[in-house]
């Protein structure tokens, strides 16, 4: 919490009236002010100990009511004047909250009276207006309230009555938000722009000077000389700054540019004066153009988009930039509507270039200019602001009153390059409003922090402006669309919105809807599911075939750009689809006394009615000219539809979340359904996040792509490579409690260096929907549709492994529960078990590899060994580590080594603990018939006498050349379906395998039909799902571990000290972690190959058999009421949780700790893949009995004990 701050006298000018109070997100949304209340949650006292009602929502204008209302002040013994306004019970102010009455709402976001409008806007001209004062609390009903519902048919919503996500725990924010509010605004007493520019002495010389080459140049008369100059100078609002900074050259032509830009007005038929001046140097630019106020243009220079992209989007570091915008006090000579609009843009000359990150003194990390200039209130106002900046995900938002004026001063706070497009964004943001701004200034600084400052005034009250609301009530509804405007600054129908025919909401709810159509629009037809009825789906061949076709018959018909020039068409339909969708997720806060109301279309004069799903589709087909239209038009409609909650209504956010019912799928193209998905979309990226159960774990990647063509193919299948992931991830998870899950994030074709910030706006949006709110005007309450509290596991996967710490302490300062079991991958220091460090996932690849020697009886140390993936990756270098084998052949990055009469061992192990490629090996170690080919090589002739002509290509395919070289292959490392169908016949010659066993340590190396075709041909080929899975075990008991502990118990028992030092629970642990993924690897080796002796079907279907059944088998077991056996859930649960961790914490606790859910997912899938591994996929309907029955046997081993009473107060 930012501590009051006394009033800052400085020169006379004021200081800052400090004694408002304002929310900080960092505690929960607590006030503290004059003595006032702090720990509210649902509200809070001001000093004098009356609420302040000031708390307001997302999208929410803030204007005068018709009837003003205050409070009254607190008796003379500090006691309330009602009862009611007393803190309830639950130390809440508000009576239950209810979703927006869209009657209120849309009564109170269409247009006040103009009549009371122009007495209000007189009054506050005149200075006389009353304060805007906010109504009591009425009583809080517990009985229904009346129905009061307007002719639209719209009722109002109880929010308690909403599904509501239960035990949801308090949440810390990412973003801090001025609370506002007519109750103490924070007034600037300070007169003037807050920046000083240090006075140029040499400002009348120089003038002189320009006179005088003026005159030379004979353009301008000389009579008017003087005057054109004087105006330059005096009258446009320059400072001494641009006078110092430019050349007298420089000035001469710019006045020149404007003298002959009014000229040219004379020549127009309109007679309109249009000035377009710009300059660009090396380290600055200056802009100078005409503007009307309140209006943006659409065509023209565009200013502010140019200086957004080339100066503002890119500034890090030192290639910084700030701002300074003016606009001139007078109208232009002619021009009773037009100004004149002055940028300056200079390059940053910072005090200290490298501070650290968490630096906020502003004397460090400011830049020279701004130091010199600015006043001391502004670096008051800036410091309060940075120092709230550095500890946030999102934007920093606040607003101050200037003292004997209408004028508003608006400040924004972000990291460097999280919100592109902004400056200018923020144009058309209060433009709409009917607000126009006096100066602007960006201040960059040298720890990676922009801050804008905007000075906002009223439009003149012409007749044009009365369609506006008071600026004293818009302020608020613009802060809050920061917010909005902040996750996608610039979105696909900005243009609608600048020209005020769509609100900022209906623009960026129509960008996000046309995300959703791109990637489910594109339908299969008919051809594709009459070949899903000739293919067998459960067939591993069949299936793969299946998402090939699919991938090939999904042809463009419905490009982005196609679907985007269909939405553009309709624009009216947005308008109704998103009045629907905000009639569902819209929440009103604080019931009737809430003043601050959504404005849908605030500018709008009709009200529009709120159409239910019959009345837009039918309002959608009589619109529409063709088909294609339809199809995506009724896409709206499905998205309306799916979404079970967002974020789109929370006040702070960085990025827009969606819950989505995956039920809108088709079935025959997902056939495996899914359980739960998110949406996530922002200017940087786009992503899902899709998972099979309730209790899921699975890997976050990051997709870059090398181009705009690259970027289209991966959109495209992004949600099916998501997916198939997860439908993998699923599978491999069959020893686990854990289903699969994978998030894939997109990055955005032009910020393909925004891998952290991408990341950090997924993993904050989808934490928005998983914690419960606590701060009012913070994060208010959300319509939860789907009504069930949920947790997500996540993990590393490409591009993320190095940001899972950041993810683990955010979800701390969040205040979440799970922040220890949210990421596994995370460092030992905060409880992580690393991978690589102690070769989980080798383990398990290693006992597939030691079964096939064990079952053949084959010596380890004469087997020959091609392995991909060299000694510098994890499974590569941990495979060398453990295994005993004659390598002749290494493909890795670097390149190919081999050598037929095997690789030096010692050198091998060299680099594997080195963890560098083949690169570095050391070639005096080769036989005379061993060779190295780097990929950058060429024309090399090998000992065979064959010639390499390019490393590349030969390292590609090396693992295709067949031959008898090799006796077992371990693909560690390489592309996926590096083996397919094409290139498998290329390893058969004969029809007999040249390899005789491969065990697919790789994720998806070799493609299912190419495997069948190895096995056919005699491989030994265990597949990835079976072999690859001792990381998901490690990852899972990682979670148990986190879930089992309390804080305190974790960090002492799991968290590797600062000095390196380790526990010996964690030491302990870990070795019980690595015998239980060789155990469950070794009970499923032998039920394959148990299995497959006795069908004869091949190893990689029975793999997939063995997963299915299992996970069929997990999912019923949790659905019967054998859980509720408390005896057997007992027993269950003491054979399937770490020993360990039983001794060390006690069943009952874990039982205490560990959710509900989480516990019967351990129940499901211990019994179900242990009975499984013994009986196989296709047991007899007996067996399963036979199972259950000696297990029951040895919870009672005396004859007629049949007792199934709770034991130790666990009930069922």
């Amino acid at each position: 919490m930012v501590p009051d701050l006394p009033t800052v006298q400085e020169d006379g000018r004021g200081g800052i009236d400090r004694t408002h109070q304002f929310v900080d997100a960092s505690q929960d949304g607590r006030f503290n002010g004059n003595g006032g209340a702090n720990g509210v949650t649902n509200g809070v006292t001001n000093g004098n100990g009356t609420p302040p009602c000031n708390n307001v929502t997302d999208l929410q204008p803030a204007y005068p009511t018709n009837k003003p209302i205050s409070h009254p002040p607190p008796a003379e013994n500090g006691a309330f004047h009602s009862p009611l306004q007393r803190l309830n019970a639950n130390a809440t102010f508000w009576p239950p909250l209810k979703a927006v009455p869209l009657a209120s709402y849309y009564k109170l976001h269409r247009i006040p009276s103009v009549d009371h409008l122009t007495v209000m806007a007189e009054a506050q001209d005149r200075n006389d207006v009353q304060p805007i004062e906010l109504p009591l609390n009425e009583p809080t009903h517990t009985e229904e309230p009346q129905d009061k519902s307007p002719t639209n048919g719209i009722h109002n919503k109880i929010l308690e009555q909403v599904v509501r996500t239960p035990g949801r725990q308090p949440s810390p924010q990412p973003t801090h938000l001025t609370v506002p509010g007519p109750g103490h605004p924070r007034v600037l007493q300070e007169q003037g722009s807050g920046y000083v520019a240090p006075v140029f002495e040499g400002k009348e010389q120089q003038m002189d000077q320009v006179m005088d080459q003026i005159e030379e140049k004979g353009f301008i008369p000389s009579e008017f000389v003087e005057s054109e100059t004087n105006w330059f100078y005096n009258e446009l609002g320059i400072d001494d700054m641009y006078f110092q900074t430019e050349s007298v050259e420089a000035i001469v032509n710019h006045i020149l540019s404007l003298y002959a830009g009014k000229i040219a007005a004379f020549a127009r038929d309109d007679g309109r004066l249009e000035i377009r001046l710009d300059k660009e140097a090396a380290d600055h630019a200056v802009y100078i153009d005409t503007s009307k106020p309140g209006v943006s243009v659409t065509n023209g220079p565009r200013y502010e988009q140019r200086i957004d992209e080339k100066y503002i989007n890119g500034s890090l570091g030192d290639s910084s930039y700030r701002v300074e915008s003016f606009r001139s006090a007078s109208h232009l000579p002619g021009e009773k509507d037009q100004q004149l609009r002055c940028y300056f843009v200079y390059k940053c000359d910072f005090t200290n270039p490298n501070p650290g990150l968490e630096e906020t003194n502003l004397d460090i990390i400011g830049e020279k200019r701004f130091l010199q200039k600015a006043t001391q209130n502004t670096k008051d106002i800036y410091q309060e602001v940075m120092n709230h900046a550095v500890s946030r995900t999102g934007p920093v938002i606040e607003t101050f009153e200037i003292e004997g004026s209408r004028e508003k001063r608006l400040v924004i706070a972000y990291r460097q390059g999280s919100a592109m497009g902004l400056f200018s964004a923020l144009s058309d943001l209060y433009h709409y409003y009917g607000a126009t701004s006096s100066r602007k200034y960006v201040e960059q600084f040298s720890n990676g922090i922009t801050i804008m400052s905007i000075y906002l005034r009223p439009l003149s009250q012409s007749a044009p402006s009365m369609k506006y609301p008071p600026i004293e009530a818009s302020i608020h509804q613009i802060m809050k669309e920061v917010s909005l405007l902040y996750c996608i600054p610039q979105n696909k129908f900005q243009w609608h919105f600048a020209s005020g025919r769509l609100s900022l909401q209906e623009t960026i709810y129509a960008h996000c809807v046309w995300v959703f159509v791109g990637h489910f629009l594109n339908r299969l037809g008919s051809e594709y599911t009459s070949l899903t009825s000739i293919l067998d789906p459960n067939n591993s061949a069949h299936a793969e075939m299946l998402s090939k076709i699919k991938r090939r018959l999904r042809t463009e018909t419905f490009t982005s750009d196609y679907i985007l020039e269909i939405i553009n068409k309709y624009p009216d339909l947005v308008r109704a689809l998103y009045l629907a969708f905000a009639n569902t997720h819209y929440v009103q806060t604080r019931g009737e006394q809430d003043d601050f109301l959504p404005t849908l279309s605030y500018l709008r004069l009709k009200e529009d009615p709120i159409l239910d799903d019959n009345q837009l589709k039918d309002k959608i087909s009589k619109t529409v000219v063709n088909e294609h239209d339809e199809m995506v038009m009724t896409a709206f409609r499905v998205f309306n539809a799916a979404v079970l909650k967002t974020n789109f209504y929370t006040p702070t956010k960085v990025a827009l979340s969606f819950r989505l019912n995956p039920t809108f799928l088709p079935e025959v193209e997902y056939p495996q359904p899914l359980y739960g998905m998110f949406l996530v979309i922002s200017s940087e990226f786009r992503g899902f996040h899709l998972r099979f159960r309730d209790i899921a774990r699975g890997g976050i990647r990051i997709v870059k792509s090398r181009n705009k063509e690259a970027y289209s193919i991966n959109a495209r299948s992004l949600f099916d490579e998501n997916y198939n992931l997860a439908n993998t991830q699923q599978r491999k998870n069959k020893d686990i409690p854990e289903g699969g899950s994978k998030g894939v994030i997109l990055l955005d074709v032009h910020h393909q260096d925004k891998v952290r910030v991408a990341f950090e706006k997924y993993i904050d949006s989808i934490m928005d929907l998983l914690l419960k709110p606590a701060s009012p005007g913070i994060k208010d309450p959300i319509v939860d549709l789907h009504g069930q509290e949920e947790i997500l596991f996540m993990g590393p996967d490409e591009n993320t492994a190095d940001l899972v710490n950041w993810a683990t302490e955010h979800a701390r300062k969040r205040g979440a529960s799970w922040w220890k079991s949210f990421f596994t991958g995370k460092s030992p220091k905060l409880g992580g078990i690393p991978h690589d460090a102690y070769g989980m996932t080798t383990l398990s690849v290693r006992e597939y590899v030691l079964g096939i020697y064990r079952k053949l009886s084959l010596d380890e140390t004469t087997v020959r060994k091609l392995q991909t993936g060299g000694p510098d990756g994890d499974l590569g270098s941990n495979e060398i580590l453990l295994g005993r084998e004659k390598y002749t052949a290494i493909v890795d990055g670097a390149g190919v080594l081999v050598d037929p009469q095997g690789l030096d061992r010692t050198e091998l192990l060299r680099l594997a603990k080195k963890r560098v490629m083949i690169s570095d090996y050391d070639t005096s170690k080769l036989s005379s018939t061993g060779y190295r080919i780097l990929v950058d090589e060429s024309n090399i002739t090998l000992p065979s006498g064959e010639v390499v002509n390019n490393g590349m290509i030969f390292r590609n395919t090396f693992h295709l050349r067949g031959g008898n070289q090799f006796d077992v292959f371990v693909p560690c490392g390489g592309r996926p379906e590096s083996i397919d169908l094409g290139s498998v016949n290329k390893l058969i010659v004969d029809g007999k395998s040249t390899i005789p066993y491969i065990v697919e340590g790789a994720n998806l190396f070799i493609t299912q039909d190419a495997k069948l075709r190895l096995e056919k041909a005699g491989c030994i080929l265990y597949k990835d799902a079976s072999a690859n899975k001792g990381g998901v075990t490690s990852s899972s008991l990682e979670v148990l571990a986190s879930l089992s502990f309390d804080d305190a118990g974790f960090e002492e028992n799991m968290c590797i000290r600062e000095d390196g030092t380790v526990p010996a629970f964690y030491d302990a642990y870990v070795k019980e972690v690595q015998e239980t993924i060789k155990k469950n690897a070794a009970l499923e080796f032998e039920a394959i190959w148990r299995e497959h002796q006795q069908t004869g079907t091949a190893r990689s279907t029975l793999s997939d058999t063995l997963s299915i059944a299992i996970t069929k088998l997990d999912e019923e077991l949790q659905k019967t009421e054998l859980w509720k056996n408390v005896e057997l859930r007992r027993s269950v649960l003491q054979d399937a949780l770490p020993k360990l961790l039983l001794e060390k914490i006690g069943l009952d606790l874990i039982v205490q700790r560990v959710p509900d859910n989480y516990l019967r997912a351990i129940f499901g899938s211990y019994l179900a893949s242990r009975f499984v591994y013994e009986h196989g996929s296709s047991p007899s309907q007996f067996a399963f009995f036979e199972f259950m029955s000696k297990r029951m046997a040895r919870l009672h081993p005396q004859p007629g004990n049949h007792g199934t009473a709770p034991m130790n107060g666990v009930g069922a």
